[in-house]
């Protein structure tokens, strides 16, 4: 497989995780753990049924224990992070500092073998958070010193899956299939914790029912295989600014749904994102050229 291509698919994450808003506020009133618990467990479900059917089901026996910790932390690790900061911090704050993840998989991942952190990508790193910034903070009313332990685990949060994805990097020879073992885990984790802190409530309606099983198949399921072939396989740092489309591909996705209205914000934000995108582009192709 080429880069190009292994980054295209890797991009497809991407698109699937601007949905995500969408479909999640389409489960309400369905607490948190109680949708990570069902969604993983639909999209590791999904990812077995594929692995027998390719017949690479053998591969999963070779993949060391230390892996399946690994990417097992990673993808329970962002989402019980990312929840917990959104309970101890207002959204919009909180959601803004776990969004450095796409700048620090650009800057981490000039530290691996092969790869050099380019200007273009730091600039469009940069531009692209300023347009996530914009989007994810639009009317925050500032920061609030007593969220400081929300903001810590923000941060924490953006730590592990920008480090998640990097590291990945390293795991070339693993097959994805491996991401259905991770999936399961997330799930077996995610319940216990539904049980202690939560109180279980199902959807209420059809689109409930629907948006959950939509998560569960694409931005909670399909994402994570696609995003492992673009990290393990493409061009990281690419992805890493490209990453930055999710949020404003997700604001567009309400806006259409009538969820959210179209704003000044929204246009700047796009101009700063595309700009950076392009910026990073740039950069890669001079790269590849080199």
């Amino acid at each position: 497989m080429s880069r190009s291509r292994a980054t295209a698919i890797g991009f497809l994450a991407v698109l699937l995780w601007a949905l995500l808003a969408l479909l999640t506020v389409g489960s309400a009133p369905v607490p948190p753990f109680q949708l990570n618990a069902i969604c993983f467990a639909i999209g590791g479900a999904v990812g077995l049924v594929w692995v027998a059917a390719t017949g690479e089901a053998r591969l999963l026996v070779r993949v060391p224990l230390r892996v399946y910790a690994f990417g097992t932390a990673g993808l329970f690790g962002y989402h019980a992070l990312y929840f917990s900061a959104l309970r101890l911090a207002p959204a919009a704050e909180a959601g803004l500092i776990a969004y450095l993840w796409p700048l620090l998989i650009v800057l981490f991942s000039g530290l691996l073998p092969g790869e050099r952190l380019r200007a273009g990508h730091v600039f469009g790193a940069l531009a692209g958070f300023a347009g996530a910034a914009l989007i994810v903070a639009r009317g925050a009313a500032g920061f609030d010193g007593a969220a400081l332990p929300g903001y810590g685990l923000a941060l924490l949060c953006a730590l592990t899956w920008s480090s998640y994805s990097v590291l990945s990097r390293r795991l070339g020879e693993i097959p994805t299939a491996s991401v259905a073992v991770f999936c399961l885990a997330t799930a077996g984790l995610s319940l216990p914790l539904h049980l202690v802190l939560e109180e279980t409530v199902w959807p209420e309606s059809g689109v409930g029912w629907f948006s959950v099983l939509a998560l569960g198949l694409g931005p909670v399921g399909l994402a994570f295989y696609v995003w492992d072939i673009g990290v393990k396989r493409g061009d990281i740092q690419l992805l890493g600014v490209a990453s930055y489309a999710a949020p404003l591909l997700s604001t567009m996705v309400l806006v259409g749904a009538g969820i959210s209205a179209p704003t000044p914000v929204l246009v700047a934000a796009t101009v700063l994102i595309t700009g950076g995108a392009a910026l990073a582009a740039r950069a890669s192709a001079r790269h590849d050229q080199a």
